[in-house]
C-alpha cells in the first residue's frame, strides 16, 4: 500500500467536496491499477463526499473480489454478472456461481451484463445466450440489472421488452448512444447511468443535448473508473487513472446541462441510486 494520504494525493485543484453525499454506481475497483492503494482510494472518495460505491463484477472472479471489498469497507456494495465481452465463458457452472452470489447481502445487482456489438469479443449469438440467461437469474432473484450496451440498442430493447414484466429495475450504465435509443430505454421504464463521457468534447457533445430528457428520478451517476477520466478537470492528474473521488466533477458537468444546481442533481441521483439498489445508508 502506498504512503500517500487521502488529503494530499490529488492536486489541490482537483479536490472538490460537494454539499450532498454521492453514490458512484459503477466503479471498477477490482482493476489491477487499484491493488496498491485501494484504502487510499476509498478514503479519498469519502473526503469527496462519495459515500457509497457500487463495485462492478464482470465475471465470477471479479464479482467475488467485489464482494470481498464490500465486506471490508462500509458503504461499498457489489454487482455480479458476466460482461458481454466474456459471454463465451457462460456455462452451467458460471450460472450456479452467480446464483450463490445473488444470495449474498453485499450483491445488489445482476451484471454487468448485456450486449456489445462494437467489438464482438464474443459472438452476438454467445452474447445473447449469456444475456438472456442472466435476465432469467435477475427475474428469479428479484435483483435489479446493471446493463452494458454498445452499438446494440435495437436488439437490446427487443430482448428487454420481452422480459420487462419479469424483471424489476434496470439501468443502462455508461449511456453514450443517441436520442432515439435513450427514449427507447426510457419508454421501457429503465434508468440511465452517465459517466465522464459527457465531459469529453471530442465525443460526448451529443449527450449535453440529451440530459434534460432524462428525469432526475431515472438518472444516476458513475465514474466507470479507472476508465473515462473526465476531460473537464481543472488540472492534470498524474498517471491519468480515474477514481471515485473525481465523481463530483462529472456531477457538475451533468448538472450544467440538466440546468439544475450541483446540489440538486447530486441529491436526486443519490436518492435514485439508494432506491434502485435498495440500500439504506447515510449517503
Amino acid at each position: 500500500m502506498t504512503t500517500t494520504t487521502a488529503d494530499t494525493f490529488l492536486p489541490e485543484a482537483l479536490r472538490f467536496r460537494p454539499e450532498t453525499p454521492l453514490v458512484d454506481i459503477g466503479a471498477n475497483l477490482t482493476h489491477e491499477s487499484f491493488q496498491r492503494d485501494l484504502d487510499d482510494v476509498i478514503a479519498r472518495a469519502r473526503v469527496a463526499q462519495v459515500r457509497t460505491l457500487i463495485v462492478t463484477g464482470t465475471d465470477v472472479a471479479h464479482a467475488k473480489q467485489a464482494v470481498a471489498m464490500a465486506q471490508r469497507f462500509e458503504g461499498v456494495y457489489a454487482t455480479a454478472g458476466v460482461h458481454p465481452h466474456d459471454a463465451s465463458s457462460w456455462n452451467d457452472t458460471v450460472a450456479q456461481d452467480m446464483r450463490a452470489l445473488y444470495r449474498l447481502p453485499e450483491v445488489v445487482a445482476v451484471g454487468e451484463c448485456g450486449l456489445d456489438f462494437n467489438r464482438n469479443f464474443s459472438t452476438p449469438q454467445a452474447q445473447e445466450l449469456a444475456f438472456e440467461a442472466q435476465l432469467a437469474l435477475a427475474a428469479d432473484s428479484g435483483l435489479p440489472l446493471f446493463l452494458h450496451e454498445r452499438d446494440a440498442g435495437e436488439r437490446m430493447r427487443d430482448i428487454l421488452r420481452s422480459w420487462r414484466d419479469d424483471i424489476s429495475d434496470a439501468v443502462i450504465h455508461c449511456f453514450t448512444a443517441d436520442r432515439a435509443t435513450l427514449h427507447g430505454y426510457l419508454d421501457l421504464d429503465l434508468h440511465i447511468g452517465l459517466t465522464g463521457w459527457i465531459c469529453d468534447e471530442r465525443r460526448g457533445h451529443h449527450l449535453r443535448d440529451l440530459v434534460r430528457d432524462i428525469p432526475l428520478e431515472r438518472l444516476m451517476v458513475e465514474t466507470d473508473c479507472p476508465y473515462l477520466l473526465p476531460r473537464n478537470l481543472p488540472a492534470k492528474l498524474k498517471g491519468r487513472r480515474h477514481e471515485p473521488a473525481l465523481l463530483p466533477w462529472i456531477v457538475q458537468e451533468i448538472a450544467r446541462w440538466h440546468d439544475v444546481s450541483d446540489t440538486e442533481l447530486g441529491a436526486a441521483t443519490t436518492r435514485t441510486a439508494q432506491r434502485f439498489f435498495r440500500i439504506d445508508t447515510d449517503a
